[in-house]
């Protein structure tokens, strides 16, 4: 597409001066300039198709950054990034040191608020308002909620907060969540008259009127306020974001512009917390996201087409079990299609659960399940989990239950960045009592631990990476270990676990030394014992590598677990959140590459 007023768009001011016909012919050229460059960087690409006219009708409104905008998770604020001078670096989105895939302060002004975990907009939100409320300031604060966010408790929580003096919008985009009773023809004209000029100024001129009457004023409009209410809810439908205060507008066609903004504009005007419940459809203007929204909620980059994976293998295993054991249950907090839990819904549906947006709540669903004698094995990221470490400790190990937490997408995420690197899940549950935690790095291996897991009946914790099946041929495999200098009695040992081998084994083919590879880590005396019988009695040197935090890292209990005399060293990530750099892998840049591997040998 030629784009004509794209490259004119350096802030969102620019957008104020241009006509309804403008914004349409703008519209379809974001959608263009999208479905071209996020098939080749790979990112977010339904979810931004379906906030075009969202994200315009904002900035049109709003006068960011003056005015708080913050998108939930981020990841449908391609648009908003593009309108916010950052189109040029569309190129480099979801790289290391490049553009990120959610909203980040230090990237741009008009991003207030950093996200990549779901359902923390609302609360964030309501700290500006109330922030500008007590600075007396008139700055207006816009949460823009949707795509299953919504599910989340956290929202819950912050909605059970709200005050309704501030100067806060919540947009509710429902994009086939079907959260909403209330949608229909009769609905949908209420909504029109609801948020109509008129509306609004013969409600402020009668309610004016009827104050002022002398004597029964007040008390006469509390009970007509009353008998609309239930007027309202036997035609309408009971709404509980007007029970909380919140006033309701909507639902709005969120492809609808003028409607749209007019909407947003009224808002704007109302003085008070107010909630935008609008309605989009997830890869609008592009036919193959529009058929299949979930598909393109998440696309990898051009030439790169999804492989056989640990997700995958993970999935497949655990249906093979549950042919076997009739008590095993799935759990899942929205991610059944990429944590690979798929097929496993549709052949026991009845003992399949999607939880939403919800890790904590998974966690303690799990548990009593466990508690009545099931056996459940919760999916979950790596980086989720830390959502719900209490829950780990409280409700499932204090009593000593038997669940399973399959850990997805451990080690570093080089496209989602720091707010989704797996490098912490090691640390917080070290200091969990009596779990254990598998470490497999083949298919095969994840098919044991899967059912060592379930055999013992104990906590466990199986961790395995966002990567496809690799080679092992160059190990030995030992109980939980795997080693590749049978035969010989290396003085140097690298000891690791997961996909950074990889680092190790081209650290190897600069220098001599041998490679030991855990797949089970704690219990550590028992692990420390494996690793004592084959370890090379004249050892002059270990290094421990770890695609993990160096604080209550595996590293570091292994230490002081391990009966030698050799120096021990350890190579993992110190002190950093794991920010890219362009031109760096992450290794490179969180310090534990093969260059600090061989420096840490010398």
């Amino acid at each position: 597409m030629e784009y004509k007023f794209l490259p004119t768009i350096h802030d969102p001011a620019a957008l104020k001066s241009l006509s309804l016909e403008e914004i349409s012919a703008l519209a379809a050229e974001i959608r263009s300039f999208l479905c071209e460059n996020v098939t080749k960087t790979g990112g977010h690409l339904a979810s931004n198709l379906g906030v075009v006219e969202l994200t315009i009708a904002l900035h049109r409104v709003f006068d960011s950054p003056a005015d708080h905008i913050l998108f939930d998770v981020g990841h449908q604020s391609y648009v908003h990034k593009i309108l916010t001078g950052r189109l040029a670096d569309f190129a480099t989105l979801r790289q290391p040191g490049g553009l990120s895939g959610f909203t980040k302060p230090s990237e741009s002004p008009h991003d207030p608020f950093g996200a990549g975990h779901s359902s923390t907009s609302v609360s964030a939100a309501l700290g500006f308002a109330k922030a500008d409320r007590l600075e007396g300031s008139d700055k207006h604060t816009i949460a823009v909620l949707g795509d299953g966010a919504y599910t989340g408790g956290m929202v819950h929580e912050a909605l059970n907060n709200c005050e309704k003096d501030l100067n806060l919008i919540i947009v509710l985009n429902e994009n086939e969540m079907s959260i909403s009773h209330n949608i229909g023809t009769f609905a949908n004209q209420i909504s029109k008259i609801r948020s109509s000029k008129s509306y609004f100024r013969t409600k402020q001129r009668i309610t004016s009127a009827v104050r002022h009457i002398p004597l029964i004023g007040h008390m006469l409009f509390r009970r007509i306020v009353k008998a609309k209410k239930i007027v309202k809810n036997i035609l309408y439908g009971s709404n509980c974001f007007e029970e909380l205060g919140l006033y309701y507008l909507g639902p709005v066609d969120g492809h609808d512009y003028e409607r749209l903004e007019r909407v947003l504009t009224q808002a704007k005007r109302m003085g008070q917390a107010t909630l935008v419940h609008i309605k989009t459809k997830k890869g609008k203007g592009y036919a193959p996201a529009e058929s299949e929204p979930a598909k393109y909620h998440g696309i990898p980059p051009q030439g790169k087409s999804p492989a056989a994976n640990f997700s995958a293998a993970f999935g497949e295993a655990l249906v093979e079990m549950a042919k076997v054991h009739t008590d095993i249950c799935a759990i899942t907090a929205a991610m059944s299609d990429g944590t690979g839990l798929n097929r496993f819904r549709e052949t026991f549906p009845s003992r399949f659960f999607d939880v939403g947006i919800a890790e904590p709540h998974a966690i303690t669903f799990a548990a009593g399940l466990a508690a009545n004698h099931f056996k459940p094995f919760v999916a979950i990221y790596s980086s989720f989990l830390q959502r719900a470490y209490d829950n780990v400790l409280h409700d499932a190990a204090l009593q000593r239950l038997g669940l399973v937490l399959c850990i997805d997408r451990a080690g570093l995420s080089p496209a989602d960045g720091p707010t989704h690197h797996g490098i912490y899940d090691v640390s917080l549950l070290n200091t969990v009592p009596e779990i254990e935690i598998y470490t497999p790095y083949t298919f095969e291996k994840l098919r044991v631990c899967l059912e060592q897991a379930y055999a013992n009946g104990r906590l466990a914790a199986i961790r395995y990476p966002n990567g496809p099946n690799p080679a092992a041929d160059m190990f030995t495999e030992r109980g939980w270990l795997r080693y590749d200098f049978e035969g010989r009695q290396p003085k140097r040992i690298v000891i690791t676990y997961g996909s950074i081998v990889r680092e190790a084994l081209a650290a190897k083919a600069e220098s001599d030394f041998g490679i030991i590879l855990l797949e089970k880590i704690k219990p550590y005396e028992a692990i420390a014992k494996e690793i004592e019988t084959i370890l090379p009695d004249d050892c002059q040197k270990i290094v421990f590598l770890e695609e993990g935090v160096y604080n209550g890292g595996a590293g570091m209990i292994l230490k002081n677990t391990l009966h030698t005399k050799a120096p021990f060293e350890i190579v993992a990530i110190k002190d950093q959140f794991g920010e890219g750099h362009l031109g760096e892998t992450l290794y490179e840049t969180c310090g534990i590459s093969k260059k600090q591997i061989l420096e840490a040998l010398k």
